[in-house]
């Protein structure tokens, strides 16, 4: 049986991202500014790099859920990592099973991918590790491109499964 592209991408899609957002990660805990393992056990920014422009980098360990939400330590590290990757893999098995369109199956590959990176950290550091400060945009939080990837595949998620799916065709009248 031959897979079609419009059957794989999504599928490619899904790592693109893990990759993508594990070695902007690599790349911000490799930078001595941030002496980030050394800030492991705090709460608090481990240091901020100006950019030119509105964004910033501000390296910090998020012990929750997509933007600091539920935050945990010790035993309830692995109960959030568990609960991480079984959201992660129903929605994998959500995409494994669709039979949606281009936006939906993209929208769940971008979910799926970003859930994996932060999982990543989530296991091997405790904490995720969010960077991207958008303070002068007047959003309060930083995250990383795992977390928007999850954002935006929702936000796709959302218009998909409640805008598009309530056009309905028109009528024709009797």
């Amino acid at each position: 049986m031959m897979l079609k592209p419009a059957q794989v991408w999504p599928y490619v899609l899904i790592p693109v991202t893990v990759i993508a957002d594990q070695i902007t990660k690599h790349m911000v805990l490799a930078e001595p500014r941030f002496n980030a393992q050394a800030c492991l056990e705090d709460f608090r920014v481990c240091g901020t790099i100006e950019l030119p422009g509105p964004i910033n980098l501000s390296m910090l360990w998020n012990r929750g859920m997509s933007y600091g939400m539920l935050q945990s330590e010790g035993f309830m590290r692995w109960v959030l990592a568990g609960v991480m990757a079984a959201i992660a893999l129903g929605f994998l098995y959500w995409l494994i099973r669709t039979q949606g369109g281009w936006l939906l199956r993209l929208a769940l590959a971008l979910v799926v991918g970003g859930a994996f990176g932060n999982l990543i950290d989530r296991v091997r550091f405790g904490a995720v590790v969010d960077f991207i400060n958008a303070g002068d945009l007047y959003f309060p939080w930083v995250f990383n491109v795992a977390d928007a990837a999850i954002s935006v595949g929702a936000v796709l998620l959302f218009f998909d499964q409640f805008v598009l799916s309530g056009r309905k065709p028109a009528e024709t009248g009797s």
